[in-house]
């Protein structure tokens, strides 16, 4: 009798559910998605006004929508099981939100501190540790798994494709598996 294989997408988006818990009452909602943005907005010292700021407010709306309409929920929130079941589902329909590609570019711009249209080590290091609370080992350990073609940066398509990968490919050995650090 064979051995089920990992759901490594299911396990992704566990981890992200609980980072994105900071209230810790085993839901998310709206207020999550809001804290979220302000850690990056606090983070990357970006006023309310800048345009990276309302880019980053305006998708975490639209994702957060997406992600109750794939949930078919009647409340505004959702538990873990929910939010793992709705971003499977909302990562694949592209029909009103291309949640990887709207994430990366959004995501992009705002760790991308210079915009030089690379990451640094520093920067993707910043992103990890100050916005997701992630130890630097882990972090580095991330930025040197999302840098395939060791150039010490992490440019746009490397950045995108590890995006895609961790929202689409239920593969632990994918670079992009690490997006948000190890499990």
């Amino acid at each position: 009798m064979g051995t089920a294989a990992p759901d490594v997408i299911a396990t992704k988006a566990g981890r992200s559910f609980a980072a994105l818990d900071s209230d810790r009452d085993g839901h998310l909602d709206w207020s999550d998605y809001r804290r979220l943005a302000n850690r990056y907005l606090s983070a990357y010292h970006l006023t309310p006004d800048d345009r990276r700021a309302r880019a980053l407010h305006a998708f975490f709306q639209s994702y957060w929508l997406e992600l109750l309409r794939h949930a078919d929920v009647q409340e505004d929130r959702l538990s873990r099981n929910q939010y793992v079941d709705a971003v499977r589902r909302a990562s694949v329909d592209t029909s009103r939100l291309n949640v990887a590609d709207g994430l990366g570019h959004v995501l992009f711009d705002v760790i991308d501190v210079n915009s030089d249209n690379e990451i640094s080590r520093e920067e993707y290091t910043r992103f990890l540790t100050d916005v997701w609370s992630l130890q630097e080992a882990e972090a580095l350990q991330a930025f040197r798994t999302l840098d395939t073609d060791s150039d010490d940066t992490v440019s746009r398509p490397e950045f995108l494709q590890a995006i895609r990968q961790y929202f689409l490919l239920n593969d632990p050995d994918a670079p992009g598996s690490l997006f948000f650090g190890p499990a």
